[in-house]
C-alpha cells in the first residue's frame, strides 16, 4: 500500500481518480503486463475475409438500406496529437551545425520539391513576413538559407506546424487556389462516407485542451464552406481525453513519483484513454480513423467504396448475430450448432465455454454471452513495410479463448522465435480503418469500459527534470481497449491506407 498524504488525496480528487486506481496502478508496475499468446498471423481463409463479388454486391446493398431506414452514423477521429514527430528531421537540421542538408535528406528532398507542397502559399508570406518584402522560398534556398527556410515552416514565429496538431496542418491543394488542412479532408470525407438520411453529417474529434479554441476557430471558419459545397448540415463536437483517465508515474523502483514540489506526476494514458470519449458518444454506427489518414479527393473514390463496403459487413454481421441470438432464447439443437459455426466460422472465436459438454439450455447461454458483445470490422491491408500493429488470432489474456486481435509489437515477446518469425511474415497491417456497432440485441448502448482487458497495457521508460520514471499507458484504443468485443477483418486496398507520418509524405501521389 502506498503513503498518500491528504495533498495527494486532494490530488487525486480533483482528478477524479481513485485510491483504488492508482494502487492497482501501482501493482502493475511491479507485476508487469503479460505477453500475449498467439495462435497465428489472421490471413485470408484464417481470419482475415475478403470481399467477394457477390458479398460486395450484399454489402452495398445493406449499407444503403441501413442509411435509408434512418440509421445513425458517426465519425470519430482521434486528432489531440501534435505533430512535432512530422517534422523530427527539419527539427534536427535546425537545431544542428551543418548549414546545408545532406544530397538525398528529407530535408534537401523539401528544399528541392517546396513548390509542390500546399502550404507553400502560405510559406512564402510567412517568409516575406520575416526576412523582407521580396524574399521568397527560392531565393533563402538559391542563398543557402536553408536553416531560415526550415524555421519558417516549424518555429513559433514562422507557421509553427512545429507545435500545432495535424489536424490544422495544410495538408492539400486544389484548383483555384483552394487549400484544405487534414481537418477539412476529415469534413469532406464525412460527407461522402457518413451523411444521415436527414442530411446531417456527425463527426466527433478528439482535441487536446491547448489546441481546443484553435479547433474551434477553424471549424467556424470550414464548416459552412462545406456544407455549402456538399450539401449537408454537420453536427461536430470536440472533447477531450479526461484527466480521470491519467495514470501515474513512478521511479524505476516503482516507487510514488513526485515532481520538485513534492506533488505527485500524471501521465496522459495514452490513447487507450478514448474508450471514455467513445463511450461517451450516444451512437449506433461508429467509424474510427486517424486524422492524417485523408487523401486528396481526386484520389479518395477507394476510400469511400470502402467505407461503404465495411458499414455494409457490419450490418449484415449485426443481422446475423442477432437474429441468432434472440432464436436462442428458445433453443434448439440445430439452433445451438447454427450459432456455433457462426461464433467459430465467421467471428472466429473459440472457447472451451461454447465448446464443452452441457445442457442445450448451457450451451445457449454461453454463446447468447459471446454474441451480446460490441461489435467492429477492422479494414487490413497487406503489409507493405509500414510502422504499427496487425492482426493477428490471439489468445484472451485468462488463456480461455481464441479471437481476432489487433497487437501491437510491445504486445508480443519478440525474444520468443516463433513470435519473432509470425510478426515477420505477418501479411497485413492495421491502418485503423475501423467501423463499430455499439447497441446491444435491445438497442440499448453497451458500456463500452466494461469490455477493455485491462492486462494489455504496456509501461514504458520516460523522463521528466532530467530524472528517470516508469509511465503506464492504458489498454490500446483498438488493440486491448476492444479485446472483449466480436472482431471481424476484412482487407482494403492499400489506397485506403495513406498516412502522413513526415513532412514529406505530403509529397506522395495521393496528397497531390
Amino acid at each position: 500500500m502506498a503513503n498518500f498524504t491528504p495533498a495527494d488525496l486532494e490530488q487525486l480528487k480533483e482528478r477524479g481518480i481513485s485510491v483504488e486506481q492508482v494502487e492497482a496502478q501501482l501493482e502493475r508496475f511491479r507485476t508487469g503486463f503479460p505477453y500475449l499468446k498467439i495462435e497465428s498471423p489472421s490471413a485470408p481463409q484464417n481470419g482475415i475475409l475478403t470481399f467477394s463479388p457477390e458479398l460486395i454486391d450484399t454489402c452495398k446493398a445493406r449499407w444503403d438500406e441501413y442509411l435509408a431506414d434512418g440509421g445513425d452514423v458517426t465519425k470519430f477521429v482521434p486528432a489531440s496529437g501534435a505533430a512535432s514527430r512530422m517534422f523530427k528531421a527539419l527539427f534536427a537540421f535546425v537545431n544542428g551545425t551543418e548549414e546545408t542538408p545532406a544530397p538525398g535528406s528529407p530535408v534537401a528532398e523539401l528544399a528541392e520539391k517546396i513548390a509542390d507542397f500546399a502550404f507553400y502559399g502560405e510559406l512564402q508570406q510567412t517568409i516575406a513576413r520575416l526576412y523582407g518584402e521580396g524574399t521568397t522560398a527560392e531565393s533563402l534556398i538559391k542563398d543557402g538559407r536553408y536553416k531560415d527556410l526550415v524555421g519558417a515552416i516549424i518555429l513559433p514565429e514562422g507557421l509553427n506546424y512545429g507545435q500545432l496538431p495535424k489536424a490544422l496542418l495544410t495538408f492539400h491543394r486544389y484548383d483555384g487556389n483552394e487549400v484544405r488542412t487534414a481537418l477539412e479532408e476529415q469534413l469532406a470525407e464525412g460527407a461522402q462516407t457518413a451523411t444521415n438520411a436527414d442530411g446531417t453529417v456527425k463527426l466527433h474529434f478528439t482535441v487536446s485542451s491547448n489546441h481546443r479554441k484553435l479547433f474551434e476557430e477553424k471549424l467556424a471558419e470550414a464548416v459552412p464552406a462545406m456544407e455549402k459545397k456538399f450539401g449537408v448540415k454537420y453536427d461536430v463536437t470536440l472533447s477531450e481525453q479526461k484527466p480521470s483517465t491519467d495514470t501515474i508515474a513512478v521511479t524505476p523502483d516503482n516507487e510514488l513519483f513526485r515532481d520538485d514540489n513534492g506533488k505527485l506526476v500524471f501521465r496522459p494514458g495514452g490513447h487507450g484513454a478514448l474508450i471514455e470519449n467513445l463511450n461517451d458518444l450516444d451512437a449506433t454506427v461508429v467509424f474510427i480513423k486517424n486524422i492524417d489518414n485523408v487523401v486528396n479527393e481526386g484520389h479518395r473514390s477507394s476510400t469511400i467504396e470502402y467505407k461503404k463496403l465495411l458499414g455494409g459487413l457490419l450490418m449484415t454481421i449485426v443481422d446475423c448475430a442477432y437474429s441468432i441470438y434472440n432464436d436462442l432464447a428458445e433453443p434448439t439443437e440445430e439452433l445451438v450448432e447454427e450459432a456455433l459455426d457462426f461464433v467459430q466460422n465467421t467471428l472466429c472465436y473459440v472457447s472451451t465455454d461454447i465448446l464443452k459438454e452441457g445442457t442445450i439450455e448451457e450451451r445457449a447461454e454461453a454463446l447468447r454471452k459471446v454474441l451480446r458483445r460490441p461489435i467492429r470490422v477492422c479494414g487490413m491491408v497487406r503489409n507493405e513495410g509500414e510502422p504499427g500493429g496487425g492482426p493477428f488470432n490471439t489468445f484472451s489474456s485468462d488463456q480461455k479463448s481464441v479471437a481476432p486481435q489487433i497487437l501491437e509489437s510491445t504486445q508480443i515477446d519478440l525474444s520468443n522465435p516463433e513470435y519473432a518469425e509470425m510478426m515477420r511474415k505477418a501479411g497485413y497491417f492495421n491502418p485503423v480503418d475501423l467501423v463499430c456497432y455499439f447497441r446491444d440485441p435491445e438497442e440499448k448502448k453497451y458500456d463500452l469500459r466494461k469490455h477493455v482487458d485491462p492486462a494489455t497495457g504496456f509501461i514504458s521508460e520516460k523522463s521528466a527534470g532530467g530524472r528517470d520514471l516508469r509511465a503506464l499507458e492504458l489498454p490500446g484504443l483498438w488493440n486491448g481497449a476492444m479485446s472483449d468485443w466480436n472482431t471481424v477483418f476484412a482487407v482494403v486496398p492499400a489506397s485506403t491506407f495513406n498516412p502522413v507520418k513526415t513532412v514529406n509524405d505530403l509529397l506522395r501521389p495521393a496528397h497531390q
